[in-house]
């Protein structure tokens, strides 16, 4: 049985120095690493269980000038139905729908306003996150263009509805969203400042306390952009950039 339609389920940094990414993130976060045993992947997982992964950016990719970046799988029920809905939708397929021998098939695609996203069917079912677990995603969010056209896409597209929104001033309406199976909401969308180019995801990651984690993200050679601070329901957030430049963010119940 495939995950539910509209779930994320995978996460996948693609970088510039994979070992280097590799050794930051275990420090960073906690997560082991084992490689995958194909395709220069490295497989990143909380206790036994995989969560992540990363592999080298293709250099064709760095000469087209691809950066470093994480990207989110989200499952849906047909890759390639879906892939050709993204494209009348008015977005774009990046990498048309193939097959990961024993694993799935997927299609990197970016939504009508440019953020990139990847569509994925598992051959197996992905566990459901542990809430405030240390070292699972725990909030996806989205700077747009147009923050409520981009919500338009995603709930006709991955079955999405809306969660709370928020009124943050000046910087517009932050909209929750929640899968089609209800529940607690996952992440949320917004209308990008304009101060930033284009419209991308950041995942955040679930640690065990946001001032330590803070500092171990300097002390391995990261920076941290924005925080930490305390977010509405009682989160605290830092948002950061590994080593080689690829945004990401940490959540924790506790500062």
């Amino acid at each position: 049985m495939a995950s539910p339609h509209g779930t994320f389920v995978w996460y996948e940094l693609m970088t510039t120095d994979a070992s280097a990414a590799e050794t930051f993130y275990k420090s960073v976060i906690g997560w082991n690493a084992q490689d995958a045993g194909h395709a220069d992947y490295t497989l990143l997982s909380v206790g036994d269980t995989q969560v992540a992964g990363l592999m080298t950016l293709p250099q064709e990719a760095c000469d087209a000038g691809a950066k470093p970046g994480w990207m989110g799988y989200v499952a849906v029920d047909d890759v390639d139905e879906y892939a050709a809905r993204v494209t009348k939708a008015g977005g774009t397929v990046h990498r048309a729908p193939a097959d990961i021998p024993g694993v799935g098939r997927f299609s990197v695609v970016a939504d009508p306003q440019g953020a990139v996203i990847v569509l994925f069917k598992g051959t197996g079912t992905s566990p459901p996150a542990p809430a405030d677990t240390p070292g699972y995603a725990g909030w996806r969010e989205l700077y747009a263009a147009d923050g409520a056209a981009a919500f338009a896409f995603y709930s006709e597209m991955l079955g999405w509805t809306k969660g709370d929104a928020m009124d943050m001033g000046p910087m517009g309406i932050y909209q929750l969203f929640k899968t089609s199976a209800g529940g607690e909401s996952i992440g949320g969308i917004m209308t990008k400042p304009p101060n930033i180019p284009a419209p991308f995801w950041t995942y955040y990651f679930q640690v065990d306390g946001i001032q330590a984690a803070a500092a171990r993200i300097t002390a391995a050679g990261g920076s941290v952009i924005n925080g930490p601070m305390e977010v509405p329901g009682g989160s605290w957030v830092v948002q950061a950039l590994d080593p080689q430049g690829a945004m990401f963010a940490l959540v924790s119940a506790k500062a």
